[in-house]
């Protein structure tokens, strides 16, 4: 597949779930870059549940607000005057039964970003989609994309700033460097080693700041000799439509992803939306033992405390979002 700078750029403040960028990758995989009549695409509703973590059932409530998302996402195209102008990446979409009754999900891509994503002749990369569906958090997936783009260079340069930035950080997630280092580059650095076409290592680069502080790095790309391709889209989607746990029945609602996320929402007073459940989620994954984060009870109580614990502070005034101090408590003793 090819993909345009730009498309990577997307702001990272738009909260990207995982199964967003995974959905939008495999959507570019769907399409022709020369032809622009296949602009949409169409995901029988089991797969495109399977993609989206929704569980096996179809149920309207969260599937509209998960395709509302899809069709809120923002590109943002900077004008050689300066400014920007900005657009929806997705116009329209439809679920609905055929003719057979057999459910399906339809996605047009927006007339402006047309010019993005069909024929195009410059700034832009490729890379198979098989690469990033075993990529397990979005700043890995930000992460591998990024580098993609410089791996003919073979190295960038970059402030840290930026790259928290651009890997869709929050402001106050690992503000200390050692944390950084330890969590977000040295996990990318294993995950992508394992699961992609490219290697990387990095090393601080130029002056430092106040007190030592890193403020630039270094990252050294290379091919992944060692690479093969670990799983195609349609083994992808199987095994999605086949996600239990360990703890669970395999008739129980809960086994499912999307039963999973209703639990959660639980814990959290049914405060927060299916999505912004999704995005713990996937924090989760990132930090607790693998045998911990597929404990639905062990999860759900981890979460539970830190929607408490967000609740004590609100008390006192201190929180501005109550969904981002949740999420900012993940990872951290409380």
């Amino acid at each position: 597949m090819q993909k345009r700078n730009v498309l990577t750029d997307m702001r990272s403040d738009q909260d990207w779930t995982l199964q967003e960028m995974r959905f939008f990758a495999i959507y570019l995989s769907r399409i022709n870059s020369r032809d622009v009549t296949t602009r949409v695409v169409r995901f029988p509703i089991i797969d495109f549940q399977a993609i989206m973590n929704l569980g096996s059932r179809v149920k309207i409530d969260h599937t509209k607000e998960v395709t509302n998302r899809l069709l809120s996402k923002i590109v943002h195209v900077e004008l050689e005057r300066g400014g920007y102008t900005a657009f929806q990446l997705f116009k329209e979409c439809t679920v609905t039964q055929d003719d057979y009754g057999e459910w399906y999900m339809e996605i047009d891509a927006h007339d402006k970003a047309l010019p993005l994503m069909f024929d195009f002749k410059d700034q832009y990369y490729s890379y198979r989609l098989t690469n990033v569906l075993s990529l397990k958090s979005t700043n890995q997936h930000h992460m591998y994309e990024l580098l993609k783009r410089y791996e003919k260079i073979g190295t960038l340069v970059i402030s840290v700033d930026e790259l928290r930035l651009k890997l869709g950080l929050d402001a106050d997630e690992y503000q200390r460097f050692n944390n950084f280092k330890t969590d977000v580059l040295e996990v990318c650095k294993k995950a992508i080693a394992e699961h992609t076409d490219i290697k990387f290592t990095y090393a601080s680069e130029g002056k430092r700041g106040k007190h030592g502080k890193v403020l630039n790095l270094r990252f050294d790309i290379k091919g992944n000799k060692k690479h093969t391709e670990q799983i195609s889209l349609d083994m992808y989607i199987d095994e999605q439509k086949h996600i239990l746990t360990p703890d669970s029945e395999p008739n129980d609602d809960i086994s499912l992803f999307g039963g999973r996320i209703e639990f959660f929402m639980e814990a959290c007073n049914d405060e927060f939306s299916y999505t912004q459940i999704v995005t713990l989620n996937d924090k989760l994954r990132d930090i607790l033992p693998s045998h911990d984060f597929t404990n639905q009870i062990t999860c759900y109580h981890y979460l539970n405390d830190r929607y408490n614990a967000m609740v004590r502070q609100a008390e006192k005034g201190d929180v501005r979002s109550r969904f981002g101090y949740v999420k900012s408590l993940i990872g951290k003793p409380i």
